[in-house]
This record gives C-alpha cells, structure tokens and sequence, in this order.
C-alpha cells in the first residue's frame, strides 16, 4: 500500500526545515525572555521581534510600522475588518465583502451587522467564482466605508482583481482589505503595488509555524483593537509576544520571497491540468472555478450523484488526503458555501474533492491520483453511494 499522500496544502503547510531551525533558539532556556521586560533576556527577545517585523516588511516593501504580528490569519482578518469599521465608523457604517469569503471575515461582518449598527452588502461572484468590479463600483454609497475582498479563494484557487477593486475604493476615499492568505508563497503580494489599506497572511499556508498571523495595516491608519490589556504591537494587540512564532514566520515570509513564484505557478498549473485531463471524463464529474485565472496548485472539482462524506472517507482510506473545501461538522460533510454562492446545487456541493498540492508534488504522484480517484469514484458509482 502506498504511503498516505498529502494534497491538502491550502489547509496547511508542513513546516519548512530552515523555518524550524530559525524558531528553535526561542523554543528553549536560552533565548526565552518576555520581550517588554528591560533586562538582558528581555532586550534579546525583543531585538528578534523587531529584527522579524523588519524582514517581513522589507519583503513586502512595507515599513515596519506597517506590520503587525497577531495570533493567526483569523486574528489578521478579524482585526482588519472590526477595528477599521469601528475607528472609522464617523465616516460611515456600510461594508461591502463577497459571499465568496473565508468565514474568519464574513463572520466579522455579520458581528458588525448585528452587534454594531453596520450595514453590509454581499457581491455575488461569477458562475466561475470572479467577483465583477463592476459590481463593486456600482455597490459603493456615500456611507460605504470599508470593503474586503479576497484575494485568491482558498476553496477553489480563483484569484480575484485585488489592485483593480482596491483603486476603485481609493478613488472613493474607501479603505479595502484583502484577505491574501492562500495567494502569498504562490504569487506575488505588494500590499502597496496592490494599493490596499490592510492585508492579512498566514504564515503556516506557506511552510510556517502555525498560531502565528501578520497583518499590513497602512501607515498613517488608525484601527481599534480587539483585544485589551497592554500597548503591544503598537497599542494595536495586546498581548505577550510568540518569539518563536513571529521569527518563524518572518522567515517563512523570506523563504517564500526567494522562490521562484513564476516557475512554481506554472508547475503546479500543468500538474493540476494532468490531473484534471485524467479524471475529466468520469461520471458527473464538475470543474468548480475559473480553470485560468486560479492559483495553479489548486483542482476544485464535484462528483454529482455521490454521498460526499462517503467520498472523502473513501480517499483517505486509500491513502489520499484531500478536503472537500468545506467544513466538516458533526460528523457530515457541509455544502461549500462559496459553491453554492456561485450557483452549484446544494446536493452537488456536498461532493466536492479539493486537491491542492505543494512544491514536493510530483508528476508521479499526479498519476497515482488519477489512478485511486478513478477507482474509488467507480467504485461508488456503480454502487450507487
């Protein structure tokens, strides 16, 4: 039997070696000091911290002031979108997001619809899963002050008009956040190239440490906090610092910067094309997303007439770690809600396979899959499960 084969990479990422070799001085008795205290443990700490949010800014042609460490990308996408709206509030109090987002903003947003006296309308994208900036031009009022659109799907890897949407906003005097988690280590991300006020990463979605997040707030902005209990971070969250995180995930953030994004996009595209050229003719089966304009390392696809809990049991058992791109709770696999927004059936979505694969994916490996996937989804066809 074959080892078990790892092609859930837009979940998470397995540590990178040097990643792990960078953390490690901060994970013992040596380097452990809190880094707001002023004696020699403290100051060393607090050189790492400083060093880290210096190299995660110089990565992304940032300033450092720019940078704020947080708990994780759900942090990142929360602190954007509740601390903008609230500082900001005098200027308006309507939203406007896509109901393609990762839930760590729309739940954000549904807090400040029902918490927060805020209004917030929700794009609808494209069969293909394009949000129009057209639609977000013509969604745009006078009280409209924040908008959040991702920049690449997590679920089905289409990517989004980011600078094109941010530049609408910036002519109305609106601040745009995007969510870039999915898209840093696969393409190229300039928050100010891009023209956005706030951005939020992930370290851990591209061989960092998880528990960690980074989000780019704009010089000049101001952001209510979240939490409350100290002046970290610029007063903007509180809180002792992860060390060994955040140097962790400046480093993953290095690391990502010296790949050669260009060669692995286009890599992980023609490996994801073979994939999709050796299951394309099975039986009901549906691409889900843009087939071009996608992160490359990423196959969205649904078996219609399939249980889709059945399916993924069936695939883990025979060694292929994949997600449905959706949440799995009490013990049933849930409709993707960005599939049914961009109008696939409810009992479609729910046999959903998300294959995404990593820079150790090989060739090899893409045909294994077709292999077991078209045997386990024939095997339940002709079973009818």
């Amino acid at each position: 039997m074959h080892k078990p084969l790892y092609l859930d990479y837009n979940a998470t990422t397995p540590l990178d070696p040097g990643v792990r070799e960078a953390m490690l001085p901060f994970l013992g008795d040596a380097a452990f000091g809190n880094p707001s205290s002023i004696h020699h443990f403290g100051r060393e700490t607090r050189a790492a911290v400083d060093d880290a949010r210096d190299l995660v800014a110089r990565t992304l042609r940032a300033r450092p002031a720019e940078i704020i460490f947080t708990g994780g990308g759900t942090e990142s996408d929360n602190l954007a979108l509740l601390g903008l709206a609230r500082a900001h509030a005098s200027r308006g109090r309507h939203i406007i997001t896509s109901r393609i987002e990762h839930h760590a903003v729309l739940h954000a947003c549904q807090y400040l619809e029902n918490h927060c006296g805020f209004s917030v309308t929700y794009l609808n994208p494209s069969p293909t899963g394009r949000i129009d900036p057209a639609q977000l031009a013509a969604a745009l009022r006078p009280e409209t002050v924040l908008v959040s659109i991702m920049s690449a799907n997590n679920e089905t890897g289409v990517l989004q008009p980011v600078a094109e949407m941010a530049g609408i906003c910036r002519a109305k005097g609106v601040l745009f956040h995007t969510d870039a988690i999915q898209s840093f280590g696969k393409q190229p991300v300039f928050p100010h190239d891009w023209g956005v006020d706030a951005l939020s990463l992930a370290p851990h979605k591209f061989y960092g440490p998880k528990g960690t997040g980074i989000l780019f707030l704009k010089f000049g902005l101001t952001l209510e906090p979240i939490h409350y209990g100290g002046y970290h971070e610029g007063d903007r969250r509180p809180g002792t610092e992860n060390v060994a995180g955040i140097v962790g995930a400046a480093a993953a953030v290095a690391l990502a910067a010296k790949a050669d994004l260009e060669t692995f996009q286009k890599r992980s595209f023609d490996l994801t094309e073979k994939l999709w050229t050796g299951l394309k003719n099975l039986p009901g089966i549906r691409r889900n997303g843009d087939p071009e304009k996608r992160l490359g390392n990423t196959l969205n696809v649904s078996f219609e007439g399939l249980d889709g809990e059945e399916l993924l049991m069936s695939m883990d058992l025979e060694g292929l770690c994949v997600s449905s791109g959706s949440a799995c709770m009490v013990g049933s696999v849930q409709p993707s809600h960005v599939l049914m927004a961009m109008g696939v059936p409810e009992h479609v979505a729910k046999a959903t396979i998300r294959f995404s694969i990593g820079k150790s994916t090989t060739p090899e490996a893409i045909d294994h899959i077709i292999t077991v996937t078209r045997s386990v989804v024939g095997r339940l066809a002709k079973t009818g499960r």
